[in-house]
């Protein structure tokens, strides 16, 4: 990824509010805040990492996934789509 796109500057942006928002609720737990309250953050920070993961998984598929089925070599293409699905899986557990 391009640290000068916007998709970059975007995903970075949506990872640090994740980062920061895990760190206010191991405040929380630490402070045995009420335990609604902490779930509540704790959905927004998955939130927060789940959009991550789409933006990631589109620049990917948009980038390198989309040069390498353009290319004739096919052990890289194999590869690239054993990927795809490798991510997927793990993220649809």
């Amino acid at each position: 990824m391009n640290k000068n796109s916007l998709e970059y500057k975007k995903t970075l942006t949506t990872l640090k509010k994740a980062h920061s928002l895990i760190y206010k609720i191991t405040e929380m737990m630490e402070r045995q805040d009420y335990c609604i309250d902490v779930m509540q953050q704790n959905l927004a920070a998955l939130g927060l990492l789940k959009s991550a993961h789409a933006q990631l998984m589109e620049n990917h598929i948009k980038t390198c996934f989309s040069r390498a089925m353009k290319s004739s070599n096919e052990k890289q293409k194999d590869k690239m789509t054993k990927e795809i699905l490798q991510v997927t899986k793990l993220y649809n557990k």
